[in-house]
């Protein structure tokens, strides 16, 4: 029998940062709740079996219903039934969409610490910044806190 190695990760690099994550991403838009109730208990069994199966990187965003919800229970969920290594290749991508209001250094990092609380992580893995209307310039106060914040870590 012959032995195929299929490598599912690939490395996302930005500037000197890099980040390793699968090729394949889940996203976990469908757990909004927009096409009907969703199962905590079912979506992060799905998560699991997802992960297991070496798909372990997960696309949400503040504004998709419970998602950073539902990660934060599978991390925990790893953290518990799954060797340390594990944790080495699982990846959450979320996205933070602020309202149009000022972006002070406290609203962005109070705003970030949420979806932190939610995914149950010290730090996020990536974080994908979505502005609605660049004739209002708050993008740029808000881009430099979260500037801020990747530096301290």
């Amino acid at each position: 029998a012959v032995e195929v190695s299929v490598d599912r990760t690939t490395l996302v690099k930005n500037g000197n940062d890099s980040l390793r994550i699968c090729r394949v991403l889940n996203g976990m838009w469908q757990t909004s709740g927009g096409w009907g109730r969703i199962d905590r208990n079912d979506a992060v069994e799905a998560m699991l079996r997802y992960a297991d199966s070496g798909l372990s990187t997960f696309d949400m965003a503040d504004h998709y219903g419970p998602a950073e919800d539902l990660y934060g229970i599978f991390i925990n969920r790893v953290r518990r039934e799954r060797p340390p290594e594990y944790l080495e290749n699982v990846r959450g991508l979320t996205k933070w969409v602020p309202p149009p209001v000022k972006m002070t250094s406290s609203f962005v990092r109070e705003s970030i610490d949420v979806s932190r609380k939610r995914m149950d992580v010290e730090s996020l893995d990536m974080l994908q910044f979505h502005w609605w209307d660049y004739s209002n310039p708050g993008y740029l106060d808000a881009l430099k806190h979260l500037t801020d914040l990747k530096e301290e870590g």
